[in-house]
């Protein structure tokens, strides 16, 4: 395990750190705070870069943009504590560099050397290392080789310190076989599920006072959610369509770039079993023809699988050889051979023959013209962003640009779960999410070469709708609810008298016996989570849900079915994740022991000149 951790350390953190690096802080600049500024503080005798501090926010708020989609001011983030973990972070590595240097434990040059030459950043179009492209990827990232070269040493060195406190550990076996008999419990039961037909009275309509208790209980049910007026201006392919002429030569060019679509050879699906010798495939063969054994019982005894020996679909060319030419020379399926193929003398066993086929240029002229007519439209489209995007800048409206260009306007009351006409565009609903009145309108693409600009004109913030509105939406939830409750009532009530002694079977309603079921095993997932918090067979629960109640008794409570062929994979999984959670604890635990015992100075000052520089 020890091993695992160190390779998983070595590897994981150096890649994480050199990709969040080179993507990541593209653009912004962190090189240098320039004057006194070089650290925000110190553990011991190790400092801590500003450098470091600055491209690691950068970093957690990059990540946070790509989450939500907006950025992240300063301030945001110091509001939710995104500043005190980066800072924690760099802390706690500060206290491990620092407890490696008072043990002189480090990492030699060599090795070094041969984690930044594994980085495909830094690697030529041969696959070798590029020394060019690794001087210019660091320099575009504000960081010299000393530099990038002292934090893989740093990097590398914590990996073999956390795998010499872990070394070893495992979890103990009672531990895991806790674990395992808990998750893999069975339990069976008995279920006697109760529907709106079995309640003795109708529901009746609800009162004034009902409709209006429902109303005021459940005010979500019945908000509209925020509306976004937006006007919007658009151009897709399909509107392109009466401005382009098929092209006749360039169809025909199409299908001939594509013959391999259209017209494809006669294919077999084939299996093939080689033998160490043609005498041995030969004698295979002749059991085969005299009925003494089949195909499937010769590859079983072979120790092998049917998905061993499967070619799949393949054409004679694929096969190739003499080999080819018996297996394609079989009128209908059954077995060529033996034969030389490429692993040796070989019995061939065709299972299908699929017959040739062939499209002709009139009959997929219409599904090339589609592609093409698409391609072109979007690149005719693609020549006209420039020009639009150059009258937005001139101050023209979104009114004025549908009028003296292809563009199409349009309006939308825009809610999150928007869908239909432009709103089925990611891009679009992405955009008007976050668009804010003001905002200059700018050409946008959509996912199928298409384009578009909008602009908020207001915004509608969640409203709670007049009871009028929704009444008829607020009497079919009271109808709901009180239909849910009244079977919630019988079932307790059937409950009592089961809790007295009264059989399941003998209450006069249908009853249903699962065994040995898994957590998990019923549904809907209330049933199961009420099932496995009873205590002991005899013991019983009512789950209600939607429009049916049930009531449940536990009947046994089985162990594991050790005949399971998972069984195996999940107690291994359990005892390899509680391992690992244990070496975490150890090493967070020995992180926050040197922490605790190391003198720790932070220079707020030199923390605020860094956060200056995101504002």
């Amino acid at each position: 395990m020890s091993k695992s951790i160190a390779k998983q350390t070595s590897k994981t953190l150096v890649w994480i750190l050199l990709l969040l690096l080179i993507v990541g802080l593209g653009g912004f600049g962190v090189a240098n705070f320039g004057g006194s500024v070089r650290t925000i503080g110190s553990v011991g005798e190790t400092e801590i870069s500003a450098d470091a501090y600055a491209r690691a926010l950068q970093r957690e708020l990059n990540a946070q943009q790509a989450a939500s989609g907006a950025p992240m001011s300063m301030a945001q983030a110091q509001q939710i504590g995104l500043t005190d973990a980066v800072r924690g972070e760099l802390i706690t590595e500060a206290a491990l560099d620092d407890e490696l240097a008072r043990l002189g434990v480090s990492v030699g040059d060599e090795r070094v050397a041969r984690e930044v030459m594994a980085v495909p950043a830094f690697q030529g179009a041969t696959g070798d290392f590029d020394r060019e492209a690794y001087r210019f990827t660091l320099e575009q990232n504000g960081l010299t080789e000393a530099e990038f070269e002292a934090m893989i040493r740093a990097d590398t060195a914590r990996s073999l310190l956390q795998a010499a406190i872990v070394s070893g550990l495992r979890a103990p076996e009672t531990y895991t076989d806790t674990l395992y008999a808990f998750i893999a419990e069975r339990r069976s039961a008995s279920l006697l599920r109760l529907t709106a037909d079995d309640l003795a009275d109708p529901l009746p309509a609800p009162t004034a006072a009902q409709v209006q208790a429902q109303y005021e209980a459940t005010p979500d049910a019945y908000t509209a959610p925020r509306t976004r007026q937006i006007t919007y201006a658009w151009l897709t392919p399909n509107m392109m369509a009466d401005r382009i002429e098929p092209d006749e030569q360039m169809l025909r060019e199409l299908y001939e770039e594509r013959l391999d679509e259209f017209v494809q050879p006669e294919r077999r699906l084939v299996e093939r079993l080689a033998f160490p010798s043609e005498a041995e495939a030969a004698e295979a063969l002749a059991a085969i023809e005299a009925g003494a054994t089949d195909f499937d019982t010769l590859v079983d005894a072979r120790g092998l699988q049917l998905s061993d020996v499967d070619l799949g679909d393949v054409t004679q060319a694929d096969i190739g050889g003499a080999a080819g030419a018996a297996v394609f020379a079989l009128d209908a399926p059954g077995i060529a051979g033996p034969v030389m193929s490429d692993l040796g003398p070989a019995l061939f066993r065709v299972n299908a023959i699929l017959a040739a086929q062939e499209t002709p240029f009139d009959e997929a002229r219409e599904t090339l013209a589609t592609e093409a007519f698409g391609d072109r439209a979007a690149r005719m489209i693609a020549d006209r962003i420039i020009d639009m995007d150059d009258r937005l800048a001139a101050g023209a409206t979104l009114e004025e640009l549908a009028a003296e260009t292809d563009l199409q306007l349009g309006q939308i009351a825009y809610t999150s779960t928007s869908e239909e006409g432009i709103a089925a565009y990611a891009a679009f609903r992405e955009a008007a999410e976050t668009v804010a009145e003001g905002d200059f309108p700018e050409i946008l693409e959509l996912e199928d070469g298409g384009i578009f600009a909008l602009r908020l004109d207001a915004e509608v913030p969640p409203t709670l709708r007049p009871l009028d509105e929704v009444r008829e939406q607020v009497t079919a939830d009271w109808q709901a609810a009180e239909t849910r409750r009244r079977l919630a009532e019988l079932a307790e009530t059937l409950q009592v008298q089961v809790n007295g002694g009264t059989e399941l079977d003998g209450l006069g309603y249908p009853v249903t016996r699962e065994e040995g079921l898994s957590r998990g095993g019923l549904t809907p997932p209330a049933l199961a989570e009420a099932l496995f918090t009873l205590a002991a067979p005899g013991d019983t629960a009512v789950v209600a849900r939607d429009q049916a109640a049930w009531l449940i008794r536990l009947d046994a409570v089985l162990p594991p079915d050790e005949t399971d062929p998972t069984a195996g994979l999940l107690r291994d999984t359990l005892a390899r994740q509680a391992g690992q959670g244990i070496a975490q604890d150890l090493y967070t635990l020995f992180a926050q022991t040197l922490l605790n015992t190391s003198q720790l100075r932070l220079d707020q000052a030199a923390i605020n000149a860094v956060h200056a520089q995101f504002r």
